[in-house]
């Protein structure tokens, strides 16, 4: 059967069907979900009485995604977008063009960081299976000859080629990666063995996304890398914090016995558009609760202190890392600290909220402090956060009041586990 299908795509008929899927933006994850496109398309015409593949080209998009439905092949992506209605990106000679992968890179920080690998002219491949990650992060880039966007799940294998490998695929907000804790623990365990392994069959440098979540409740503040932490193993938050740390013992045991090239990013908090609006993370919970004059929500006295970093500065730690030379766990992370308290107060004033500020019982394991030591980030990366926190949230004000015009009422996500959200669209 497997001859037969290779027949298929060497026919006239198939390279032309081919060629015509690839200029409409139609892309597959591998070789063998091609051929069973490509040969599906070809029997289908058949069957309807075309004589010629050009001629029904147009009907691809049902016919895959019919074979997505059925499990044949991973979900594709088209578009007929004009080049001229892509955001600007540069030209780069092939000696100096990557092929990145980027795992996650539908989500908040993965698609800001494809945002800007893209814009500085190397191929990109968003690799993410849409749990928390939104199409519309991506949309702007969907159809680029130089993008790739395959909806794959990192637990499972995959065969690409890339130079880099910017690993970022996991749920990150509370609420979601305690929906379902055993699939956070295989996506921080097996889904870092398959990127390992990938990236020691291509030679591909990888970066891991940690998190100062390694640190739990800390007993020392700000907190430093050379700091092993305080995690509770069985608390509610173990499956994102203990699979995050042995993500890290992976990566440097892949490094010591099999030379894999890596970068390990230990991230603060982070905030900016395209934060998924039900995520349940304090600056997305206040600023929508404040936005639509809802009592803001603190969990505990308010005394625990929180650092936050506007996405901007995180995508250019990311970038500054994977292409330095220090291969040792760095914080990346805005050491402006704020209590909850206060931070309570800084949303309501920016959104001229009339919000009452109301407490509620504290969460189990919720860290009292969190600010980062970011001298090594400083000394081996020549990186420093250059936002300011008031402009991020003015920022992150301006996105949400768009998300609530263009979608109404939002409900804000409480502290227990919760399924994300998807837009009525999508």
């Amino acid at each position: 059967m497997l001859a037969i299908l290779h027949r298929q795509i060497r026919s006239c008929a198939g390279k032309r069907l081919y060629g015509k899927m690839l200029r409409a933006g139609i892309s597959v994850g591998s070789t063998g979900q091609l051929v069973v496109l490509v040969t599906l398309c070809l029997l289908i015409g058949y069957l309807a009485g075309h004589s010629r593949a050009s001629s029904f080209v147009p009907d691809v998009h049902s016919i895959v995604e019919q074979a997505v439905h059925e499990g044949m092949m991973d979900k594709y992506v088209i578009s007929n977008k004009n080049h001229a209605e892509y955001p600007a990106v540069k030209t780069l000679p092939e000696g100096k063009k990557l092929r990145i992968l980027v795992t996650g890179g539908a989500g908040f920080v993965g698609s800001h960081l494809t945002d800007a690998l893209m814009m500085q002219g190397h191929s990109v491949v968003v690799l993410d299976n849409m749990f928390t990650g939104r199409k519309e992060n991506i949309a702007q880039w969907i159809g680029h000859p130089n993008f790739q966007f395959i909806v794959h799940d990192v637990v499972e294998p995959i065969m690409l080629e890339v130079d880099q490998i910017y690993h970022l695929a996991c749920p990150a907000s509370p609420p979601h990666y305690q929906y379902n804790p055993i699939k956070t623990i295989k996506t921080s365990t097996e889904g870092t063995l398959n990127m390992l392994g990938l990236a020691k069959r291509v030679r591909a440098r990888m970066l891991l996304t940690s998190t100062s979540e390694i640190y739990g409740d800390p007993a020392h503040s700000p907190q430093h890398e050379s700091y092993w932490g305080n995690v509770n193993p069985i608390g509610p938050r173990a499956c994102y914090d203990e699979g995050k740390r042995v993500a890290e013992t992976m990566m440097y045991a892949y490094q010591t016995q099999s030379n894999v090239d890596i970068r390990v990013a230990r991230i603060f908090n982070t905030f900016g558009p395209r934060m998924h609006p039900n995520d349940g993370r304090v600056v997305s919970n206040f600023i929508i609760q404040a936005l639509q004059g809802k009592d803001l929500t603190i969990y505990g006295t308010g005394e625990q202190t929180r650092s936050f970093q506007y996405v901007d500065d995180l995508v250019r730690g990311l970038m500054a890392l994977m292409n330095g030379n220090y291969s040792q766990p760095v914080n990346i992370g805005n050491p402006d600290e704020y209590t909850m308290a206060n931070f309570a107060k800084l949303i309501k004033a920016m959104t001229k909220s009339e919000s009452e500020i109301i407490h509620l019982p504290k969460t189990r394991d919720d860290p009292n402090q969190r600010k980062p030591d970011i001298t090594t980030a400083k000394e081996k990366l020549g990186w420093a956060p250059v936002w300011k926190v008031e402009d991020g949230i003015v920022k992150a004000i301006e996105y949400f009041q768009k998300v609530l015009d263009d979608g109404g009422e939002i409900i804000p996500t409480g502290p227990g586990a919760a399924k994300p959200k998807p837009k009525a669209d999508e």
